[in-house]
């Protein structure tokens, strides 16, 4: 498990499946409410890593994008704690295809949800999937920002593309809707492996646009 100690929230995070998915939770410090960002391959590790934090449960299960790897718990998490559901709107029909439950949230850009203590924004992110949402946390009273990325953007570049055209697209909004309103030292915590920095990524945007990836 990893840890980032900010003013208002703790986020931590494990990594499950064998496929290294990284499902983070967020708690409140003021009222210990908890919100679970992706519910990945694991659902006897999740349940326990939530009930080991906070007030043992989650309010929400927001969901990053609808592939496979990163919802396949959702249901059952949900179920188990009685915990609304969250997701992209273009990727809302494809996730309740996959795990039979209705989401309970659709999110466009730049909503704004709201939880005890703490909010996120969601920014749309079309590329990777059709409906793929980052969640941004800020860390008031200061300005530094927390993405959760998905599989939008890693360090090193964006996430997987399957056509030209949607990597276009994935590049044209990370650099108006991420890297263009945030400062270097915004963290970036993607669905899989390590975290980054804006500023650590910054330098290479168009040598990603020149490969193609």
């Amino acid at each position: 498990m990893e840890t980032l100690e900010l003013n208002d929230v703790t986020i931590r995070w494990i990594s499950v499946s064998d496929m290294e998915n990284n499902v983070y939770l967020i708690t409140s410090k003021k009222t210990d409410k908890q919100v679970l960002i992706d519910a990945a391959n694991d659902t006897a590790q999740i349940e326990k890593f939530v009930k080991e934090h906070g007030n043992g449960k989650v309010e929400a299960v927001l969901t990053t994008h609808s592939h496979p790897d990163h919802v396949q718990s959702l249901a059952e998490i949900a179920r188990t704690f009685d915990a609304r559901t969250l997701a992209g709107l273009y990727d809302v029909s494809a996730i309740e295809e996959q795990t039979g439950i209705e989401i309970d949230e659709q999110l466009a850009n730049d909503d704004m949800i709201e939880f005890d203590g703490f909010r996120l924004r969601a920014v749309h992110l079309k590329g990777h999937t059709p409906g793929s949402i980052a969640y941004i946390l800020r860390d008031y009273p200061g300005e530094q920002r927390f993405i959760f990325s998905g599989d939008s953007l890693f360090p090193g570049g964006p996430g997987k593309t399957t056509s030209p055209e949607d990597f276009t697209q994935l590049m044209n909004d990370l650099e108006t809707r991420i890297f263009g309103p945030f400062a270097d030292d915004t963290v970036v915590l993607p669905g899989h492996g390590a975290r980054t920095e804006l500023g650590a990524e910054r330098p290479h945007l168009d040598e990603w646009r020149q490969r193609g990836w």
